[in-house]
């Protein structure tokens, strides 16, 4: 039996959240640059948007570009920036093909103008679709998405829309995930134990599954893996096992 045949269709996450990471390794392994890392990372993106649709995943945010790594060497940045406009272009017939949405959070107006023009058309293209949702967080940080929403909430209050205590429903509604479910899986790749500033509020409750493998070799398999193991956990939200076993009976 493989691995995908092992998964429960009745538990797979609604919300996957993925840290990418490990392009420029896996490139200095074969002598090559970071950017051709970056350029392979593609088939990756592809592989897990499809095996996400097919289960029925309804929303995967890749962390594509944090606010930390416009601190990169400039060639590196402007090959990245234009490795997500040729992608973008490459790919997004593909993708409205086959029903999938696509979306962006992040300091949006931060990216070059090409980049916005890109992003734009085809979010657009694909708006009215109703499958997966591709999210790209981009210019993002966890961080930035907290001081924005509380930036949004101040300017509320100067208004008088709004007035203390706030809930966390409140404040959610003003991240960037808003009218999202928060992860029920976050999969980092690359064996790094840390979760670099992605989604700090939404990953509260997530599953964390942490694998060696550099991300321009992570394959379906290696997502069925992490969902596999996903399955295996007691998602207990504070209680105990025998609280949730009250409440199941």
């Amino acid at each position: 039996m493989s691995i995908k045949e092992k998964l429960n269709a009745d538990n797979i996450p609604q919300h996957i959240a993925v840290i990418m990471d490990g392009n420029g390794r896996w490139a200095k392994k074969k002598g090559a640059l970071r950017i051709f890392g970056h350029q392979s990372a593609v088939k990756s993106v592809r592989e897990i948007v499809e095996g996400c649709g097919e289960l029925g995943v309804k929303h995967l945010t890749l962390y594509a570009f944090s606010t930390e790594n416009w601190n990169r060497p400039k060639e590196e940045i402007q090959g990245l920036m234009q490795l997500l406009v040729d992608t973008l272009m490459s790919e997004v017939s593909n993708l409205h093909k086959n029903n999938v949405r696509l979306n962006t959070i992040g300091n949006f107006q931060d990216l070059p103008d090409k980049c916005q023009q890109q992003l734009k058309e085809s979010i657009k293209l694909t708006s009215g679709n109703t499958g997966l949702e591709v999210i790209l967080a981009l210019s993002y940080s966890g961080r930035w998405d907290i001081m924005q929403a509380v930036n949004s909430l101040l300017d509320k209050a100067k208004l008088g829309e709004i007035a203390g205590p706030l809930s966390e429903d409140q404040f959610a509604a003003c991240l960037s995930t808003a009218n999202r479910p928060d992860p029920e899986l976050m999969i980092r790749t690359s064996g790094e134990m840390r979760i670099s500033n992605f989604l700090l509020w939404q990953l509260a409750y997530s599953e964390l599954f942490i694998t060696e493998v550099l991300w321009p070799d992570f394959r379906k398999k290696d997502l069925y893996d992490a969902i596999h193991h996903y399955q295996k956990r007691e998602r207990r939200f504070g209680l105990t096992s025998e609280q949730l076993s009250e409440q199941k009976s």
